[in-house]
């Protein structure tokens, strides 16, 4: 009865470490990206996970534009967008 009581508490205290620090810190990161999704406006300067550049010209449902040149445009879908610029970064 003792030890089966003792591997139950081991089970669970694995369990709480599991959550605490995978799981949770996971879905942290996903609201903050999904805010800063949700927020993002024309001609906020950003970064795709592809690297890429630009300022962005239109913002539709699911897809941005964003000019990375003079006269030149491309179309992306805002999942791939990694962040905003800031000024920490253009230096």
């Amino acid at each position: 009865m003792g030890s089966s009581t003792v591997t139950i508490g081991y089970i669970l205290f694995f369990i709480l470490i599991f959550y605490f620090l995978l799981i949770r810190p996971q879905q942290k990161q996903k609201k903050q990206k999904n805010d800063m999704l949700s927020n993002l406006s024309v001609n906020d300067e950003i970064f795709t996970i592809g690297g890429i550049v630009g300022k962005i010209s239109k913002i539709n449902e699911n897809t941005l534009k964003i000019k990375i040149a003079p006269d030149v445009e491309i179309e992306m879908l805002k999942t791939s967008i990694a962040g905003k610029r800031t000024k920490e970064d253009k230096s």
